[in-house]
């Protein structure tokens, strides 16, 4: 069971926790708990290391951000015992979690699960701060932003648990932004490749290293509120959205209990930037010039678009990059304009990802003329465009996201009046 920072902000919402907990044990479960910090406390404890030295050492900031989730661990444990469940805490370097060295996006290892397992048929909870691990020199280490999920599902298959049950502020994974759509369906299953796809294009429900973890080791993961009511339906009633193997899924279609729909989803970004370079020389190694200098900067570049004018022998590239990297990105261009040969650097924030996904794409054809001709119908000029076997992005203006996403979302029949019909 994983929790977050929302549901672990202040100790009403632990107790709730504690309680959740407490059910799933009463259910004859033996249980890990991985928790977050409280909501805003990691960036609390982010700008106290700016403060105390702008040019901090990555190390030592991850051992500050590292004690918000030990905090929740602990606090988590102690209501626990209050409630009378046997509990106790492990921190990243007592499992051992072991990470690279790379702080403050340090990769999982290895977890020793032997400990936890030992544990839980004692039947303690065991109750982990995610987001932390120790790299191999026993330096505390942090996963990243988002990284608890990664760590619960790293703990998972340490322990080779049944499930991994996420818990949120939303109750599972909705077909779009509910925000957006107010027809938006809530899935009852969706493929790893699929959430993967969502996540690594805007939707915000998992981290899209632990969705790729769980896809690895053939972790089920589930997707579900905890903002929910004492009487409301345990988690082993599956209440949230499963994440499970194509193979899972094809047998939930096979036994009627989900539909198989071309499209799953529709997500969006608004934070992306384009960048234009006009007049770039049209010869070998022109474009690996570009994007060298910005994959050693660790930017990365999504869509990619390479006009060739044939008369002058020169070439507009066009690609898009996040929009907290877009200054990064402008400034090491201008450094190597010479070497590149380019004329001008024009750039735009003002753009946003537009993706459908779907695992039915690999054996249907026309999901991306139903798309282009559904926004050309609204008027919805298309920048760029990006595929992959279960997923297709565009690039719009950012003030027709909305549109967009609406528009999409009633274009692949995902609205929820059309499944009651």
């Amino acid at each position: 069971m994983k929790f977050g920072g929302t549901s672990m902000a202040g100790t009403e919402r632990i107790r709730r926790v504690a309680n959740i907990v407490r059910k799933q044990v009463a259910g004859g479960n033996q249980v890990a708990v991985v928790v977050s910090a409280m909501a805003g406390e990691t960036d609390r404890l982010i700008n106290f290391c700016r403060e105390a030295n702008a040019l901090y050492d990555a190390a030592e900031y991850d051992v500050v951000v590292a004690s918000g989730e030990q905090v929740t661990a602990g606090l988590l444990a102690l209501t626990l015992q209050s409630v009378g469940c046997p509990a106790r805490s492990w921190l990243g370097w007592q499992l051992p979690l072991r990470t690279s060295e790379g702080h403050a996006s340090a990769r999982v290892d290895s977890i020793d699960g032997e400990g936890l397992i030992a544990a839980m048929e004692r039947g303690e909870i065991a109750v982990i701060p995610g987001f932390q691990g120790v790299s191999d020199d026993d330096r505390v280490t942090t996963l990243g932003r988002g990284g608890s999920d990664t760590s619960a599902v790293a703990v998972a298959a340490a322990v080779k648990a049944d499930r991994c049950d996420i818990y949120t502020d939303v109750d599972g994974v909705y077909t779009t932004d509910p925000r957006i759509v107010a027809k938006a369906r809530k899935l009852r299953a969706v493929t790893y490749e699929e959430m993967l796809e969502l996540a690594s294009v805007g939707a915000k429900v998992l981290q899209t290293r632990s969705v790729g973890l769980a896809m690895k080791e053939g972790v089920r993961v589930q997707v579900l509120s905890s903002f929910v009511e004492d009487d409301a339906a345990s988690a082993d009633d599956y209440p949230g959205t499963m994440i499970v193997s194509e193979e899972e899924m094809n047998a939930l279609v096979e036994k009627g209990e989900m539909e198989r729909q071309h499209v799953t989803g529709i997500a969006h970004d608004k934070n992306e930037a384009k960048i234009i370079l006009t007049r770039v020389p049209d010869r070998p190694g022109s474009v690996a010039h570009i994007f060298d200098p910005l994959a050693k900067a660790s930017i990365n570049v999504d869509m990619i678009i390479q006009n060739v004018g044939r008369d002058k022998g020169e070439t507009d590239v066009t690609f898009t990059v996040p929009q907290s990297d877009l200054a990064r990105a402008q400034a090491l261009l201008e450094d190597r304009r010479e070497e590149i040969g380019f004329n001008r650097i024009i750039t735009d924030s003002k753009i946003a990802k537009i993706s459908v996904v779907g695992v039915g794409m690999k054996s249907h054809a026309g999901v991306a003329a139903t798309m282009f001709r559904s926004l050309a119908d609204r008027g919805i000029n298309i920048q760029a465009i990006t595929t992959s076997e279960i997923k297709v992005s565009v690039m719009i203006d950012e003030d027709e996201t909305e549109l967009a996403v609406r528009v999409l979302h009633t274009a692949y029949g995902l609205d929820a009046a059309d499944e009651a019909a």
